[in-house]
């Protein structure tokens, strides 16, 4: 099929257009071209050098015309010569050149020229397309050479883009190519265009050509002697005179004249020439290709001399002329020799590649020279390739130098091939079928301020191709689009690659660079729905609303502070009612109303005086039957404070509506709008009232955001619960908009929260989804086929990227991608697949990344890296994406850096098993073995915004802000999977440190922000284990140095995890080191939860830690209904607010699963029970089976006031089950310093545990705990042959109490039980069944000299082998062993501790051992660095019953008296002042200090019910007011200093007004934070008019309410924070009350540098 013309021109005047042109033709007329003597630069070059119709026909440039004739005389003896005198002549066909057209022929007869027929008809020129384009219809072959043949720009007409070359693009002749046509294809499919390149020799011609045509004085730049200018090509020289066609070089034998040149077999042969048109690979030279003498000489004289001077030169090429042959294979040039000249790198590496394919350069030295010069080159482009570096200047106009323009048109059956050199600049929009860029070409999207649009299948660059929109030092400044187009399974998939993608393959350079504006941010001023603080406010009414329709609304606030209706239709007392309603309204308030059906009947003539004098009506007093009527007015406002508005009634029914209102701006400065409505439509009344946002939202955000435009989209993330109160709008125009302030178009459905909110910061992100280079999947309006439909109503069969291994170079920035991404294996919007290194370690000067991305509305994952490593991901967006984002593949993938990224709205998808959701985990069984049905819970449901399979991987800055189970999980393969099997050691990702974890942000997800833990199923489905392969499964992260078990533990770091509104879990993490520091939790069903590396004797006692941190139970945060959020109810301070996994669901702060944990320096706040559910600080793991360490412990921590339930060991019901398991009964921890209890170096334990009480112990009821004092530890016991028995252990002082506990026999031939115990004590020890033969007793936790007396029951028969040993756990092997012999009596063995002695009383039943802990422990290991002692106990029973041992045997020795001494030690007094986060706030920038600021003021009547006291309360310095007034207190905006104190008093006082008026004027410094509060301070000052708080923040005059309060968070300074806040109530309404955390020294406060910290 051929290939269609694309672009409409005109034909040239007077030429007949012909119908084929040879490949000779076509040759010779590109060697022209690049000699200077084809272009045709516009309308007026006419002629040139032209023969008669009957002979070769050409449109010149005019510098042509002295050479023109013998230059061509030699084409046309070559040609004959070649031709042959069987051929025909050829008819002449147009050419393109660049700017114009010429004519190629060949002498022959008038019938060559009739033969072609008359001109065909040309459509008109494209809109805005250059006049001198391609004409639009050709005849086939006419419009093959079209395609073939554009040349390329001569580099003296763009001096400057020469430096700006890559590396991998600056082999001179590599640039300029031929446009093939494949053979002809059936009908519907694609035919296949390849473009095309001379050879390396053939392009040397051209080169020289260019230097022997050029025009006197047409060279742009001009170079001194023995130099070379850097902004220009090696070739962009002029030397006036040189080379003319009849001179002879001075000491060579000769003329060289341009025809003999061209006729030198010596430098284009007939072989040469049909190789340029024929060969399928021009890429390959051919090593024997050499030039002759005369040329190098000729390089040598004139090209070298100037290059590199001529004593350099003269070494480079020893000869002075050629009257002695000299073979070509002898000339070799040394090019470590080139290395000594003062070329620029880049130079001189165009130059040493001319040389190579020339064939002269020495090969024994090329490797060592070129490895010298790109680490030359290398410490140039470091300089010159900072990204923070601006380009200073114009950008060069494209990063590939000497394109030829391309508007190849749309033909979606096209297959286009661009390779063998060619370098293509796109210019207009097109379709293709498929593109392939290859060997060498490489194609580049003008940037011409014109949208440009590629339309194909897919789009392949490998082998040399390359594909660039703008570059890194220029990026693209128009909009460019690569839409992917298709429907899956319309034609064969491309092998490794499949359908529908943009593919990189080995040596394939993908170099996307468009406008980098910010990313994302963060708000900065918190958005609530409806755009106003208290909501948008919407009520209409029909029926059931007659009468006067009434709506107060706050003037300051837009909140609608009352309503009424009165049916003043038909009862006369509504009237007295309506006027005592409007009696207690504060004046100033807005008031709205509306007639419903009718009002007029019995409205007294009182009533509508009233209305008429407070409301300045015009119509009251003439209000008739269901007559509408609106109005909105002040009360007690002017007579213009009103507007009204009012409809005859008509007996029709319909009198359309009557519509009343007006704006009003808050103190805040957000303008709103009243309206109130009236009216009958088709006999129905109708009546309503709107109070909404006006004039637009403006966003307030924390960053400079000028490079977002109008038009652009943005998404704002949720704040709460739900991720799917995620929303989107459009950008509007907005001139009043500050440098971080935006205008949408839309409103806000659900708050988002823009401040710290009780010391977290709850910022919601904003991201920008639009980008000025889109790539996108066009899509089905539905799904279809096979797209895994069942699941989804969409088309989810999208575009994808994929890059492979050992491409050249690829790196994308300021890119959108829309609609990318197949719920296939392997098809993902960005997808490096196995490409290993990719960073310096792989060899890449310029390390891969995508920076700038906005991935959205994707259909699987945002970013997959699959056995790729060292790759950046920076400042990019996944949003609306189906199955885990940015995605870590096989387990293998390390050093990969995340820096502020942002994902948000993670859906589930089902390429894998934790892709997957309930319905599709049950749903989707293909992949398991036989009939087993997935546990949803535990198989899947774990998709993830990041899903981390390696633990050597950094996280920085990034927000995981809304998937559907997890944020950030880091999972471990215990073996790499896929295609990576094989390539570590089992359990290495395990051990391997973990990489930069910091400041990164998770909310909004369902079961976790942060989850460290669990693995995924390496095995595939059998008999053995049906589940699926890549199922969830167990893994434990246990760090150590080099990933080597054997050498010492290497802790994790969490720094600064901010976790908030996560449903279950705000982190959790298990194993060990781990340390959580600088954290943030907050309303998050569980804040963190720590579990060990695994219960003793799995782990060696590893320990996690947190520090530093705060904890909040219910914020201040309410969140908002909708979106899928679940639970809405009263929280802890009766205010309705959404809730975590459900009503009832007991919240804690930090929970304790086993242990040992540390809980250091860290903050409490606002845990307080309600009667739904419980609410603790620290809690307990529930229904907890395992075990729990007495090294827990918790120390130099601040409850705050607000916490009303500090510890809680759960009770009986609902969420606790029973509370009977044996990790409930144990649970414990050390309370070191008191900062908990009150009590230092104390246990606190639960109520019912005898094995740690004693009668010293406090029992506090509301905790179901005790606090203890006493040493604990924990006694490991091993049951086997009988694995299934209960164990019941009780303390002799408390015998009739014993613990009965289950034991847990998980993967292990033995059943387990871990008590803890108090030491120094004696136990006995029973079990429900016949008593196991082998039992192991282990003291763990024991330090040196530790004891216990055990005595075990057994049947009378029994008979015992018992040794003592110790256990190196790491090499299995046993030491120390030593048989335990008989004593006498049981006394004898509790006294003679230094013996290995046991008794067996056969009445009684019971075994006595002592248990001691001979060897010292270090830290929280278990057991000793000797290894574990033990005691192994073999029972010889030939009884196959149970017996029980009824009687306590240590009643004659009671040891109450050593129980007796343990007493609680003296409760603390003095508060720790040194407890609790340093930290006042963490928040998302450490670097800014905060100070909280609290301020409660007062009205009248709360001052005279000794309710609440007036203060303002920095940090913890509080300032308390007695007096009435108004108090201002002034801070330090840059350091946090008090600065200023005032009262002034409003009630007394004849001219507080003044006062304060002068006091901010003139005693408040700039830069200052005001704090203002009010103690019943209005009294004098009611409805008086105080403008001087407009220098504050207040967008309007502050109107004080009679008996109300007032508190203000002000600033004083020429910026406007976005922090200011005004709080003023009537005397009716709640009193004032501010609390904020205001930063410092930002730098809109322009603080010096030199200001103190606070």
């Amino acid at each position: 099929m051929g290939t269609q013309e694309l672009q409409g021109r005109p034909e040239v005047p007077g030429a007949s257009p012909l119908r084929s042109a040879t490949p000779q033709q076509l040759h010779q007329a590109r060697l022209l071209e690049q000699a200077g003597l084809g272009h045709s630069r516009g309308p007026g070059w006419v002629g040139g050098c032209r023969q008669g119709a009957r002979g070769l026909q050409w449109l010149l440039s005019p510098c042509a015309a002295p050479r023109c004739r013998a230059l061509v005389a030699a084409l046309e003896q070559e040609t004959a010569r070649e031709a042959g005198p069987s051929r025909r002549p050829q008819a002449a066909s147009p050419v393109r050149w660049e700017g114009g057209w010429g004519w190629l022929g060949f002498p022959g007869s008038r019938a060559a020229g009739r033969a072609a027929g008359p001109p065909r008809t040309m459509p008109p020129p494209e809109p805005g397309s250059n006049s001198h384009d391609a004409p639009a219809s050709l005849p086939p072959a006419s419009e093959s050479l079209h395609a073939a043949a554009p040349p390329l720009r001569r580099a003296a007409s763009s001096p400057s883009v020469g430096a700006s070359r890559s590396p991998s693009l600056q082999q001179e002749g590599r640039s300029e190519g031929l446009l093939q046509q494949s053979e002809p294809r059936p009908k519907k499919k694609a035919s296949r265009v390849r473009l095309s390149a001379p050879s390396p020799r053939a392009l040397v011609l051209a080169n020289l050509l260019l230097l022997l045509s050029g025009c006197p004085g047409s060279q742009e730049t001009r170079l001194n002697k023995n130099s070379l200018n850097p902004n220009s090509s090696l070739w962009d020289m002029d030397y006036e005179g040189l080379f003319h066609s009849k001179k002879i070089l001075p000491g060579t034998p000769g003329s060289y004249k341009l025809s003999s040149l061209l006729r030198s077999n010596a430098l284009v042969s007939h072989e040469e020439r049909t190789r340029l048109v024929t060969n399928q690979n021009l890429t390959q030279k051919s090593k024997r290709e050499q030039l002759s003498c005369d040329m190098l000489l000729k390089l040598s004289r004139y090209v070298f001399k100037d290059a590199f001077g001529p004593k350099l030169a003269w070494s480079i090429f020893r000869f002075h002329n050629c009257d002695q042959e000299v073979n070509p294979p002898k000339i070799r040039i040394n090019p470590l020799k080139l290395l000594h000249s003062k070329l620029k790198p880049l130079l001189l590496y165009r130059m040493l590649n001319l040389l190579r394919d020339m064939g002269v350069l020495a090969e024994a030295q090329q490797s060592k020279a070129f490895s010298l010069l790109k680490k030359q080159m290398l410490k140039t482009r470091k300089i010159l390739f900072k990204p923070e570096v601006k380009q200073s200047g114009p950008c060069p106009e494209e990063p590939v130098p000497h394109l030829i323009p391309w508007r190849p048109g749309h033909d979606a059956s096209r297959a286009g091939v661009i390779g063998r050199g060619l370098a293509l600049r796109l210019e207009s929009s097109a379709t293709f079928h498929s593109l392939r860029v290859q060997d060498g070409g490489a194609l580049v999207f003008a940037d011409r301020q014109r949208p440009i649009a590629l339309r194909a299948r897919y789009v392949l660059v490998e082998e040399g191709g390359a594909l660039h929109i703008g570059s890194q030092k220029c990026p693209y400044g128009s909009r460019a689009t690569i839409s992917l187009y298709g429907k899956t399974g319309e034609g064969p998939a491309v092998a490794t690659y499949g359908e529908k993608f943009l593919g990189v393959g080995k040596g394939g350079t993908l170099e996307l660079h468009g406008r980098r504006p910010r990313s994302w941010t963060l708000l900065d001023k918190t958005l609530y729905a409806g755009g106003l603080r208290y909501g948008a406010y919407t009520s209409e009414k029909r029926w059931s609303s007659r009468g006067l329709n009434i709506r107060i609304v706050d003037a300051d606030t837009a909140q609608v502070v009352a309503a009424g209706r009165f049916d003043t239709h038909l009862l006369a007392e509504e009237s007295r009612r309506l006027r005592e309603f409007l009696a207690t309204q504060a004046p100033g308030q807005v008031v709205a109303a509306a007639v419903g059906d009718s009002a007029a009947k019995s409205l007294t003539l009182e009533t509508r005086l009233l209305l008429k004098e407070l409301l300045h009506s015009a119509y009251i007093l003439h209000l008739g039957y269901r007559q509408p009527w609106a109005l909105v007015g002040i009360l007690g406002g002017g007579p213009f404070s009103t507007t009204e508005d009012r409809k005859q009634y008509q007996g029709s029914g319909t009198t359309g509506l009557a519509i009343a209102g007006r704006d009003f701006q808050t103190y805040e400065g957000i303008n709103f709008r009243v309206t109130a409505f009236s009216g009958w439509v088709k006999g129905v009344p109708h009546n309503g009232f709107k109070v909404e946002v006006s004039k637009g939202i403006i966003l307030n955000l924390v960053d400079e955001v000028t490079s977002w435009l109008p038009g652009d989209r943005i998404v704002i993330a949720s704040t709460d619960y739900s991720m799917h109160q995620a929303e989107e709008f459009n950008l509007l125009s907005c001139p009043e908009c500050k440098s971080n302030q935006v205008k949408i178009d839309g409103i806000p459905l659900y708050l988002h929260i823009g401040e710290v909110v009780d010391g977290i910061d709850m910022r919601a992100e904003v991201g920008l989804l639009t980008r000025n280079i889109l790539i996108q999947g066009e899509m089905e309006d539905s799904c279809y086929g096979q797209n895994q439909c069942q699941y989804f109503s969409y088309d989810t069969f999208g575009g994808q990227i994929k890059i492979q291994r050992n491409f050249s170079s690829v790196h994308m920035a300021g890119v959108e991608l829309k609609n990318m991404g197949q719920q296939i294996l392997g098809s993902y919007p960005v997808h490096f697949h196995l490409t290993g290194d990719v960073d310096e370690r792989g060899g890449y000067e310029s390390p891969t990344y995508l920076d700038n991305l906005a991935i959205h509305h994707c259909f699987s994952r945002c970013v997959a890296i699959h056995g790729t490593h060292g790759l950046l991901v920076k400042d990019s967006i996944g949003y609306d994406t189906l199955g885990h984002c940015f995605f870590l593949e096989d387990g293998l993938e390390q050093r990969n850096t995340f820096y502020h990224n942002l994902g948000l709205l993670t859906k589930p998808g089902t390429i894998l098993p934790s892709d997957r959701d309930e319905a599709t985990c049950l749903a989707m069984r293909s992949n398991v073995y036989g009939n087993y049905v997935p546990v949803p819970s535990t198989d899947c449901m774990a998709v993830s915004t990041f899903w981390i399979a390696n633990p050597n991987n950094n996280l920085i800055e990034n927000a995981a802000a809304g998937a559907q189970d997890v944020g950030i999980w880091y999972i471990f393969h215990r073996v790499p999977t896929g295609q990576s099997e094989g390539q570590y050691p089992e359990g290495q990702a395990e051990f391997t440190p973990l990489g930069i974890f910091y400041n990164n942000r998770v909310h909004s997800n369902f079961k976790a922000g942060l989850f460290i833990g669990k693995g995924v199923k390496t095995t595939k489905a059998s008999a053995e284990n049906p589940r699926e392969y890549l199922t969830i499964d167990n893994a434990r992260f246990r760090p150590h140095q080099d990933a080597d078990p054997v050498k010492p533990r290497v802790p994790a770091l969490i720094d600064g995890l901010i976790a908030f509104k996560n449903n279950d879990h705000g982190a959790w993490a298990r194993g060990g080191d781990i340390i959580f520091r600088n954290c943030g939790f907050s309303d998050n069903g569980i804040g963190l939860t720590l579990a060990s590396d695994g219960t003793f004797p799995t782990d060696e006692g590893s320990s996690l830690e947190v520090t530093h941190s705060i904890f909040v139970g219910e914020s201040s945060n309410p969140g908002s209904q909708g979106g899928q959020n679940s639970y809405w109810g009263r929280g802890a301070n009766g205010e309705y607010r959404t809730l975590p996994r459900n009503k009832t669901f007991p919240i804690r702060g930090f929970q304790i699963y086993d242990g040992p944990v540390r809980l250091v320096k860290c903050t409490f706040k606002k845990f307080t029970p309600t009667v739904d559910r419980y609410s603790s600080a620290i809690g307990f793991f529930m229904k907890n089976s395992w075990q729990m360490s007495p090294q827990n412990n918790v120390s130099q921590i601040r409850m705050e006031r607000n916490v009303g339930l500090k510890v809680f060991f759960g009770r009986s019901g609902q969420w606790f089950g029973d509370n009977d398991n044996d990790g409930d009964k144990v649970s414990i921890f050390h309370d070191l310093d008191g900062s908990v209890t009150g009590y230092p170096d104390t246990f606190v334990g639960r109520t019912d545990n005898y094995l740690l009480r004693h009668p010293g112990c406090l029992t506090v009821p509301r905790w179901n705990g005790m606090i203890c004092s006493g040493k604990y530890a924990q006694l490991y016991i091993q049951a086997r042959r009988p694995e299934n028995l209960t164990l019941s252990i009780a303390r002799a002082t408390y015998h009739s109490h014993p613990l009965r506990l289950q034991g847990v026999n998980r993967g292990v031939p033995y059943q387990q039980y871990q008590p803890v115990v108090m030491l120094e004590q004696a136990y006995t020890i029973q079990w429900d069944g016949r008593a196991p033969e082998d039992v192991i007793l282990y003291p763990i936790n024991f330090n040196r000299g530790d004891w216990l007396h055990i005595a075990l029951c057994y049947p009378k028969e029994a008979v015992f082998t018992i040794v003592a040993d110790i256990y190196q756990r790491q090499t299995g092997r046993v030491h120390s062993v030593k048989r335990y012999l008989a004593a006498p009596s049981w006394p004898s063995v509790l006294n003679r501790t230094g013996e290995r002695l046991f008794y067996f009383d056969s009445e009684l039943g019971y075994l006595f051992v002592h248990l001691q802990a001979h060897e010292a422990r270090k830290g929280h290991s278990y057991c000793s660095e000797q290894g574990c002692e033990r005691i192994k106990i073999e029972a010889h029973m030939s009884s196959k019953d149970s017996w029980r041992c009824a009687l306590n045997p240590f009643l004659e020795n009671d040891n109450r008296r050593q129980a007796t001494q343990q007493s609680v030690p003296q409760r603390l007094t003095v508060p720790c002042s040194h407890c609790g986060a340093p930290q006042v706030a963490i928040t998302s920038k450490p670097s800014i200090k905060y100070v909280r600021i609290q301020i409660q003021s007062v009205s009248r009547a709360e001052v005279q019910n000794h309710l609440k006291s007036a203060f303002i309360k920095i940090n913890e310095d509080i300032f308390l007011f007695n007096s009435r007034g108004i108090f201002f207190l002034v801070l330090d905006a840059c350091s946090g200093a008090v600065v200023s104190r005032r009262h002034f008093d409003t009630v007394n006082a004849v001219n507080a007004a003044s006062a304060i008026t002068d006091y901010v004027q003139t005693s408040v410094e700039e830069r200052s934070v005001v704090l203002v509060c009010s103690k019943d301070g209005a009294e004098l000052m009611g409805n008086s008019d105080m403008s001087v708080f407009t220098r504050l923040g207040s967008a309007k005059p502050i109107v004080f309410y009679k008996k109300g309060s007032f508190a203000m968070l002000g600033y004083k300074g020429q910026a406007r924070p976005s922090w200011i806040k005004i709080l003023n109530q009537a005397a009716n309404q709640k009193a004032a009350f501010l609390q904020h955390y205001v930063p410092l020294m930002l730098r809109e406060y322009k603080c010096s540098a030199n200001t103190a910290e606070f």
